[in-house]
């Protein structure tokens, strides 16, 4: 009895699952679960958080969204409507944890330290490149472009200069440029 309801939750549009799951249909919820857990998952990941880490912020944030069902909207999907719910608990984790970071200035252009990757080697992935920014520059491009948020929305929530947040941004997307281009640094002098 419950197989065909089931098939039928897959095809739902967010919307409409998060009004049924709102009156209790756990099908629905389930739904959306599965749907929205991949997605924090990975963003926590990138942002810096462990997989243990991202696991707990991950389930904390969909017992938030699901207990917020009726704040949904439909304006964007629901995985990134939990996401941003996600990046805001793991900012607080991390204001309270680890504040000096975002305020410590980067060593130098090449903190993330001299790669020893073969030179065959063209492109980095973009999580293997995030890896290699320095922590508070990693945190604020994931939470700026990965989830979505401000400029303004980061600084608030890391009690962090927005000054501060601005360079941090800059400065990691200059680094994922360099990182993510094709040729290595100098091969032009090479001849």
């Amino acid at each position: 009895m419950a197989s065909p309801q089931t098939r039928g939750v897959a095809a739902e549009s967010d919307l409409v699952l998060a009004r049924t799951a709102a009156r209790g249909d756990r099908d629905a919820a389930a739904e959306l679960v599965r749907r929205a857990s991949g997605v924090v998952g990975d963003l926590l990941r990138r942002m810096g958080a462990g997989d243990a880490l991202a696991d707990d912020i991950t389930q904390d944030a969909l017992v938030v969204a699901l207990g917020s069902l009726a704040g949904y909207r439909g304006e964007a999907a629901f995985a990134t409507w939990t996401t941003r719910i996600a990046a805001r608990l793991y900012m607080k984790r991390r204001s309270r944890e680890a504040r000096y970071e975002l305020m410590a200035e980067p060593i130098g252009p090449d903190s993330a330290g001299p790669s020893e990757e073969t030179s065959s080697m063209n492109r980095l992935d973009l999580d293997r490149a995030l890896s290699r920014l320095s922590p508070p520059e990693r945190l604020c491009v994931s939470l700026c472009h990965g989830a979505g948020l401000t400029h303004d929305e980061i600084a608030l929530a890391l009690s962090t200069p927005l000054g501060t947040v601005k360079s941090h941004v800059t400065r990691g997307l200059q680094k994922l440029r360099v990182l993510m281009t094709a040729e290595p640094a100098g091969s032009d002098a090479d001849e």
